[in-house]
């Protein structure tokens, strides 16, 4: 089994098995992602390596505190098109931390002007789910447009 010997990382002790640290990112983010789990378990030096940088960027203690940091996550998840439930572990973490579903939503609108639609969507699907927002259906006879796929 892989055990490291760095030093500590952003409260993450490094002398640890892969299980006490995939564990130990659970706790600090809130969340792990499928490629964490794997990675722990296949390269537990890569995943380590990597967890730093995040570590820097976004849990270290800097001037951004972590709900402006989860609200930018969620932006740039919403253009950069990643997966629905990426995109949904931040808006669960930013709910978590006192973020107001419409704050987030606000957050996620900010990605239509320069994204698109298309972008927009994947974000918006992911907020909607997770807060269980609804809408309202026309009360005139029209064609359906999908999955809220519009134009």
């Amino acid at each position: 089994m892989h055990t490291s010997t760095k030093p500590t990382q952003e409260g993450i002790r490094m002398s640890v098995q892969p299980q006490e640290y995939i564990d130990e990112m659970a706790r600090k983010r809130g969340y792990v992602l499928d490629y964490h789990k794997v990675m722990a378990k296949q390269d537990f030096e890569v995943l380590q390596a990597a967890n730093g940088l995040v570590s820097a960027a976004y849990l270290s203690d800097r001037t951004l505190d972590r709900k402006t940091k989860e609200l930018i996550f969620i932006v740039s998840l919403t253009v950069m098109r990643a997966s629905k439930g990426h995109i949904q572990s931040h808006i669960r973490v930013a709910l978590d931390l006192g973020v107001s579903p419409r704050e987030i939503l606000e957050a996620i609108e900010i990605s239509l002007p320069e994204a698109g639609i298309v972008a927009f969507q994947t974000g918006f699907d992911a907020w909607r789910e997770v807060v269980g927002a609804d809408g309202l259906e026309p009360t005139v006879q029209v064609h359906e447009g999908g999955n809220g796929q519009a134009g």
